[in-house]
């Protein structure tokens, strides 16, 4: 009989998130109902999807690369995606490297990383207070997590220490901005999402200034999308990269990867 009853719970769940407009509706089905501790919640938890929250908020959490990550209101919510950089990330690393999550927001990709390769020194560092505070919490206490513009708030003496620096700026264009899903437009921080006129002026600015900050053979690792790929790839030439891209047609994922052109390609690097 339980059993009968948890099933059309979930078809009603289902059946409400999917006029909602949510796509996956018999995955968040499932996330709510485990969510939720009696009916009284679970409907309080359903009417808050139904009016457009990021299911990640209402349910305090997003899942990367098998990890259950803390989120919460305002907080740039990990997509599917970035799991693509995290994959070539852990390509690169040997024991011991340094490795920077640059615009770190909750910590998704450093704790990928961490999980994966837990001898590595990891790093983050992003502009919202509200999202580093969850990378604190995602990140072990043995990780340097830091809030400031981009590369401002490290210690200097990670300067020309970085073996593996992921930078997973945000790349969509002001103008693109009113077109995103409202849980985006609405519920996380707009700094997160808004890359300035043609989406690649925070991509400039990491790529300016992470040659300094790179260890001889270190790899930059930006996210872009593809139809920006020639773009990005044309930013990291021009600031003295050997510059390559990786894709995922599954997820749609795009990220360019770039050696200094005059950079030695050992130093513990794949």
């Amino acid at each position: 009989m339980q059993g009968r009853q948890s099933s059309a719970e979930h078809s009603r769940l289902t059946a409400a998130l999917r006029s909602a407009g949510c796509v996956f509706a018999e995955d968040e089905a499932t996330v709510l109902l485990g969510a939720a501790a009696d009916p009284g919640t679970l409907a309080q938890l359903l009417a808050q999807r139904v009016a457009g929250l990021p299911l990640e908020h209402i349910v305090g959490w997003a899942e990367f690369c098998g990890l259950r990550l803390a989120v919460g209101p305002g907080v740039f919510v990990p997509r599917k995606r970035t799991e693509l950089m995290a994959r070539e990330a852990l390509r690169l690393v040997q024991p011991g490297v340094v490795v920077l999550d640059l615009c770190c927001g909750s910590g998704a990709l450093g704790a990928a990383v961490l999980a994966a390769a837990p001898d590595v020194e990891l790093y983050a560092a992003d502009l919202d207070p509200q999202a580093v505070a969850y990378a604190r919490r995602n990140l072990p206490d043995r990780a340097g997590v830091f809030t400031g513009d981009l590369f401002a708030p490290l210690p200097a003496r990670l300067r020309g220490q970085i073996g593996v620096l992921m930078a997973n700026a945000p790349y969509v264009p002001s103008g693109e901005i009113p077109l995103l899903p409202a849980e985006a437009r609405l519920h996380e921080a707009t700094a997160a999402l808004d890359g300035g006129p043609d989406g690649l002026a925070v991509q400039r600015r990491v790529a300016e200034a992470a040659p300094e900050w790179l260890a001889p053979g270190g790899v930059l690792l930006i996210e872009t999308s593809a139809r920006q790929l020639p773009l990005t790839i044309g930013i990291l030439e021009n600031c003295g990269f050997a510059a390559w891209a990786s894709q995922a047609s599954e997820t749609g994922a795009t990220v360019v990867l770039g050696r200094l052109a005059d950079s030695a390609t050992s130093n513990g690097l794949g």
